[in-house]
């Protein structure tokens, strides 16, 4: 088939063109407004690939047309839309498509608020070091797999499972569509407040995808009491998992024993019958630890690698871009990208830095990128969300789909903040924020916080801190 995603520098659109096109497929795509890493590694992925929409752009013979849920992508008034639709061709959404061509796969589904996309990779990681060509779909780069999405010879298919909508007129969560047989369900907390307003209506398609898993399947999960709450819906068996001793260790539980932080972290991961396996990694923050313990919770359960292998898959794993990723090369003050589209994950990265900087003030650029960062209703998050932070640059929140929801403006979130204690400041363009970060003492630790662009700053303020601050580089 020829197969166009329009919005193909969506994460998980470009890994799902990369599914179809190791499946056999001819592939191309186009975007608009795209920013590094994800339209850099487009870019470098040998298909088809357009910087703006335009019918044009369709290939002759088309049989398919993906089409991203972004608000920016027009929906049906773009026009590669209107004339696929001209054409006869399928439109469909990449969650869609990827249900329907992996139909008949044994697929593991990684669901949950946060932590998903870090265990996917470790995941895939770990059985492609292992020499089990299992297929994938990561909604993030890895430096550690060739690409975010491989069709793979072997049976098994290890999904990102998202709960965010397929697209504004359909409401069901992505996940729904994947057919899992098993699923690693990482955590549950109110997220996506746009299109989940309350918890129940958030935690209802997680009770729904616990219903799909066969009497077969196995569900790995994190000891929560929100997954507690939820974990009757299925009917398979269940292993629990977290980062201290499991309290239902007797129904499967797996932890983190003996935890030493450091830039090489070590702990031993407690098998239920308390065997033992000593593992390391190079990945910050005690939510990491967290996710390698549920990883490899679910790899041993299945069988799918041995221990050897898991120490091994995890100790070369490289994580995955802009989950605290170092910028700076020699710069004493190190500058560091973390995600924060929810409160779970700005909050994660942030105790990473105080717990691997103890000693270091911590400064935060963030820009409110998502809907739920936007929305007044999760004005509330500011009240703790930078507890411990020195000092935030507040970037100003974009406008596109603002007319979908209650925005809060700069100002608010500003006012917000600087209520809870947290010094904080609004800078309109990255030249500004520049010149506030080129008079730092030089013992600070700065983390760049966002799912949006940033201003370019990732790109931009690496060079000038490796030459303003380039001394001995920092611990």
């Amino acid at each position: 088939m020829r197969i166009h995603f329009t919005g193909v520098a969506g994460a998980g659109m470009s890994a799902a063109a990369l599914m179809m096109r190791e499946a056999g497929h001819e592939v191309s795509g186009s975007d608009e407004d795209v920013f590094p890493p994800m339209s850099t590694y487009v870019e470098s992925l040998g298909f088809p690939f357009y910087r703006q929409f335009d019918a044009a752009n369709l290939p002759a013979g088309l049989d398919v047309l993906v089409l991203g849920a972004s608000a920016k992508l027009g929906g049906e008034a773009n026009p590669e839309v209107a004339a696929a639709r001209r054409r006869g061709a399928t439109v469909t959404t990449f969650p869609e498509l990827v249900g329907e061509t992996t139909f008949g796969r044994v697929n593991t589904v990684v669901a949950g608020s946060f932590g998903k996309s870090t265990c996917t990779a470790l995941m895939a990681h770990v059985l492609d070091r292992a020499g089990h060509d299992a297929g994938w779909m990561v909604g993030a780069i890895s430096p550690s797999l060739p690409d975010t999405g491989h069709w793979g010879s072997a049976p098994e298919m290890v999904l990102e499972g998202d709960e965010y909508i397929v697209s504004p007129t359909d409401r069901r969560s992505k996940f729904l569509l994947y057919h899992p047989r098993d699923l690693l369900l990482t955590s549950l907390v109110h997220d996506h407040v746009n299109v989940f307003p309350t918890f129940a209506e958030y935690e209802a398609p997680f009770r729904e995808l616990l219903r799909l898993l066969p009497p077969d399947g196995l569900l790995v999960a994190r000891e929560h009491p929100a997954i507690r709450a939820i974990a009757e819906e299925a009917v398979c068996r269940i292993a629990w998992y977290d980062t201290g001793r499991c309290p239902h260790g007797g129904e499967g539980g797996w932890w983190a024993d003996e935890v030493a932080f450091g830039e090489e972290s070590r702990f031993v991961l407690v098998r239920p019958d308390g065997g033992r396996i000593a593992l390391s990694t190079h990945l910050l923050g005690a939510h990491n630890i967290e996710n390698i313990v549920g990883v490899g919770a679910y790899l041993l359960e299945r069988e799918l690698v041995s221990e050897a292998q898991l120490a091994a898959g995890v100790a070369s794993f490289a994580g995955i871009r802009r989950r605290l990723d170092r910028l700076t090369t020699r710069s004493a003050v190190p500058v560091i990208e973390g995600f924060g589209s929810s409160y779970e994950k700005a909050r994660s990265a942030i105790e990473a830095l105080l717990l691997h900087y103890p000693h270091r003030p911590l400064v935060v650029v963030f820009e409110p990128h998502t809907f739920s960062w936007r929305s007044a209703d999760a004005l509330p998050w500011y009240d703790t969300v930078f507890e411990g932070v020195d000092r935030v640059l507040m970037l100003p929140p974009p406008t596109h789909g603002a007319a979908t929801h209650h925005q809060s403006s700069l100002k608010d979130i500003l006012r917000r903040t600087a209520a809870a204690g947290v010094p904080a400041t609004g800078v309109a363009t990255a030249e500004e924020a520049t010149r506030a970060l080129s008079a730092l003492k030089g013992d600070e630790v700065v983390l760049l916080l966002s799912s949006g662009p940033l201003l370019g700053l990732p790109g931009s303020l690496p060079p000038v801190f490796d030459r303003l601050y380039g001394g001995q580089a920092a611990a």
